[in-house]
């Protein structure tokens, strides 16, 4: 395997992306106590060297509790990943569906499935709002009606509204039998993954870290970082700074990490990129509107023996 030698440095030496802005005043003082502590030892406080402090935490049970939280942290992440990936499949498929296998008899129906398969982007940008206790966007806006717009204004979850409009467009299109049975069937089932998504995704949302957990770890950690001068003194001297700022790095390093991750739907710069993906659905639908299956079945209706 080649490695780019230039992009390797670039990730080495880059702050973005990096938990160092959140960790580093944490470092810095961890590295001043250690400071003091080398001071005082250096002044003949030789009673400051407690090295058995090392048997008070034993670092491997930290790091398996450390483990354990960014595993935890990363399957919530990973599990959001495929959710949200899961909604714009079925998104995607959902409109292909509607633009190819829906006849058209007149402009309105054209009209109808361009305003449904926007809905299916509106879904999307909904559940992103819905995720982040956000307001209506002018993203949104642009996807839907202004009746719509003025009605989303007034629910409590704007994706299941959604929702409910393309469950409505649906049975008009049995009512008026432009799909039988079985097509209703299967777009249904398409629209309830697609909710069963936004589920998976409110139970990741509300359902952090038990904080009990969590509050213990930092317990944890802050008693470590700050018994590791005691421990180091006698052997390193003023060399005990240096070498408490770097495992304190790592250790917190981990914590923030698994900290950042753990809801997936944010701003942090390793959360998931929720904008980025409801622009390339909309892309993606724009595309489908340039193809010509709305023409291909309008010249057919207008050239059927009924005609």
């Amino acid at each position: 395997m080649t490695v780019d030698q230039k992009n390797w440095l670039q990730s080495l030496l880059t702050l973005k992306g990096s938990v160092i802005p959140q960790i580093w005043q944490r470092v810095v003082i961890a590295m001043i106590f250690s400071a003091i502590i080398t001071i005082f030892y250096k002044n003949g406080f030789t009673w400051i060297n407690q090295s058995a402090l090392g048997i008070l935490i034993p670092s491997v049970v930290l790091g398996l509790l450390l483990v354990f939280r960014t595993n935890t942290s990363y399957d919530r992440f990973w599990e959001g990943r495929k959710v949200v990936g899961s909604t714009i499949t079925s998104s995607r498929s959902l409109s292909r569906q509607i633009w190819v296998n829906i006849p058209e008899k007149n402009p309105t129906d054209t009209e109808e499935k361009k305003a449904v398969i926007q809905l299916l982007v509106g879904f999307l940008i909904g559940t992103k709002l819905h995720l982040r206790s956000e307001a209506l966007d002018e993203k949104l806006q642009s996807v839907i009606s202004e009746h719509q717009y003025l009605e989303l204004k007034e629910v409590n979850h704007i994706p299941l509204r959604i929702a409910k409009w393309i469950g409505d467009y649906f049975s008009k299109l049995y009512d008026q039998n432009y799909i039988d049975s079985i097509q209703l069937s299967t777009y249904n089932q398409t629209l309830d993954s697609m909710v069963k998504d936004l589920g998976v995704c409110e139970r990741i949302l509300k359902t952090p870290i038990p904080p009990a957990y969590a509050i213990h770890l930092k317990h944890l950690l802050f008693l470590y970082c700050f018994a590791l001068p005691f421990q180091l003194v006698a052997q390193l001297s003023w060399m005990t700074i240096p070498a408490v700022g770097v495992i304190s790095f790592t250790l917190l390093g981990i914590e923030e990490i698994g900290i950042e991750i753990e809801n997936p739907f944010g701003y942090d710069p390793n959360d998931l990129p929720l904008d980025q993906m409801c622009d390339k659905l909309l892309l993606d639908i724009k595309e489908l509107f340039t193809s010509d299956s709305c023409k291909k079945y309008s010249v057919d209706v207008e050239n059927s023996p009924s005609n």
